[in-house]
């Protein structure tokens, strides 16, 4: 039985891992660090381009699990189809809700606030005064209630937001109160002043924002993307910010990252971040935990946590 173990962190840099496996260190590189047949157990390199995590799945006959150290897994996708059956697809739950919920809060008191505007005028020496939305009293829209979801939530309450409203795939309840099916969004939308997308990247969510979704926000409702970039339709979204109608603050986009000329850059409302949700310094203790957790319960055969899917099931 193989027992190699692939990680895009130098395994020495991690404290705590399990003795047994041999760890083989590859974050992407060009030539892997042995053959992808004796791989158990792979963890999918962070923030690489597209293709660079799924390149040795064809190869990987041997693997159980595959762990990916982003929430999302979109990008491993199209790579499954190429593994056996009964191989396990872990996400990070876990390692991004501090930063995504920090810089999801960034960006909503950026955007109502006039922050990118207090930084143009700086740089011009001008002194630009006026009244600004506040968060205070707002309602916050939560599109795609998860871990990262609550997370932001926590962070909303004391800014004395209105009530928060809650979306999800299905309802359910929770100890801050009901969340919502994604079936109600067109009751809910024109209430909301904000609406933050969190969903992962379906094709149920696949292009969900498009101009229906959007004629439904009220006027001068923000929209706030820290999820995927395909998740909103860009070309409606851009037609509304020309409007003047609804702002926007994008962490991701599509197409990403943002050619140079793109009209998102310089659309009227709008804030753009280059996918700065997850990485910050509190990823890395985060993901090393991760790490030692999934590969303590590999080798004691013990019921492995964050499994979204089982490729054959």
């Amino acid at each position: 039985m193989t027992d190699d173990v692939w990680l895009p962190i130098p395994p020495d840099e991690i404290e705590g891992l399990p003795e047994g496996p041999t760890y083989r260190h590859w974050n992407g590189e060009e030539t892997f660090p042995a053959d992808p047949a004796d791989c158990a157990f792979y963890v999918v390199p962070y923030m690489k381009s597209s293709g660079v995590g799924v390149r040795p799945l064809p190869e990987m006959r041997s693997v159980q699990v595959v762990q990916t150290l982003s929430a999302g897994i979109d990008h491993v996708e199209p790579g499954l189809k190429h593994l056996p059956a009964g191989v396990r697809l872990c996400n990070a739950r876990g390692v991004h809700e501090a930063s995504t919920a920090e810089l999801t809060l960034a960006l909503v008191l950026a955007s109502l606030r006039g922050i990118p505007d207090f930084v143009r005028a700086q740089d011009r020496g001008e002194w630009l005064g006026g009244f600004r939305p506040a968060l205070a009293d707002r309602t916050v829209l939560i599109v795609g209630y998860g871990s990262i979801g609550a997370a932001i939530e926590d962070r909303l309450v004391p800014f004395e937001v209105a009530p928060v409203v809650r979306v999800a795939r299905s309802a359910r309840t929770t100890e801050r109160g009901p969340v919502h099916p994604l079936t109600e969004l067109p009751v809910l939308l024109p209430r909301a002043d904000v609406v933050i997308l969190v969903t992962p990247l379906t094709e149920a969510t696949r292009g969900m924002v498009d101009a229906e979704f959007l004629a439904r926000m009220k006027d001068g409702a923000l929209l706030v993307n820290v999820a995927r970039g395909p998740v909103v339709d860009t070309k409606a979204l851009l037609a509304e910010l020309e409007s003047g109608r609804l702002t926007a603050a994008l962490d991701v986009t599509d197409p990403e990252p943002l050619p140079p000329g793109h009209p998102l850059w310089h659309a009227p409302g709008i804030v753009v971040s280059p996918h700065a949700g997850g990485p910050t310094s509190a990823f890395l203790p985060r993901a090393k935990r991760l790490l030692v957790g999934q590969l303590t319960r590999f080798v004691n055969r013990e019921p492995l946590r964050n499994v979204i899917l089982t490729t054959g099931a």
